[in-house]
């Protein structure tokens, strides 16, 4: 069974932006799927977890 997703709104600069669409579509990812990619590597990373 796949995790729940949550729909969020953020805000983010321009520049920072442009860069995550650039290397989602080199990964062919969705900005979405890409953003959540970051964000649980950025918090496994926090955490000190593999997994």
């Amino acid at each position: 069974m796949k995790p729940l997703k949550e729909k969020v709104s953020i805000t983010l600069d321009e520049n920072i932006v442009e860069e995550i669409r650039k290397m989602a579509e080199e990964d062919d990812r969705s900005f979405s799927q890409y953003i959540n990619l970051i964000l649980k590597e950025w918090v496994k990373k926090k955490n000190g977890t593999k997994d």
